[in-house]
């Protein structure tokens, strides 16, 4: 049993969500920009009653998974605003794969705010013997799959295995955290290329 560690990056603190953080999530989570791309699919949430809900539920959850799993919130450290969440959490059906994923609100895509998480999470996993990370898009998500092709992350097929859902598969090992390395192949037939910098 464990709650996820605060960490910490150059312009952002990933910690614990905390039910008082609800009003900020529900602009992340309530915008249907966010919510059209989740997996598992999730309706976006709707009021300030049904986040404080949800929160409970991950903080909850949190406390039950064993490390480097978990839960964050992302703040933007100047200001301390809670600007979207963040997960390290096994993949349904065997709990095998480790996923990496994160949601921005959108307000604050196009500042590299997802790269710089995604870093922080995958640099916290390897620290603790992980050996790879596996991110889940779904395929017309270009801008998630332009974030992580741009954090090292590597194309490598689509799948129905997770959430009953064709989600593009991309994988992440220490090696290719090194961000002078090349980036990956794109998917086939990716109409759009523009990433979530």
């Amino acid at each position: 049993m464990t709650t996820a560690p605060t960490l910490v990056t150059e312009r952002l603190t990933l910690r614990r969500w905390r039910l008082y953080d609800a009003p900020a999530a529900l602009e992340t989570y309530g915008d249907p920009e966010v919510a059209r791309w989740l997996s598992p699919a999730m309706n976006r949430v709707h009021d300030l009653a049904a986040m404080r809900l949800l929160l409970q539920q991950w903080i909850a959850e949190d406390l039950r998974l064993s490390a480097p799993a978990g839960r964050w919130a992302i703040v933007r450290t100047a200001g301390h605003w809670v600007i979207g969440g963040a997960v390290l959490l096994p993949l349904p059906p065997g709990d095998e794969d480790l996923e990496i994923g994160w949601q921005v609100n959108p307000e604050m895509w196009n500042h590299g705010y997802a790269g710089e998480t995604t870093f922080a999470l995958a640099s916290w996993a390897f620290s603790h013997g992980v050996d790879e990370l596996f991110a889940v898009v779904r395929p017309a998500n270009t801008r998630a799959a332009a974030t992580f092709r741009e954090n090292g992350m590597h194309w490598v097929g689509e799948t129905t295995k997770y959430f009953g859902l064709a989600l593009q598969v991309f994988r992440l090992r220490a090696a290719d955290l090194d961000r002078a390395a090349p980036t990956s192949r794109w998917p086939p037939n990716t109409p759009d290329r523009r990433g979530e910098r």
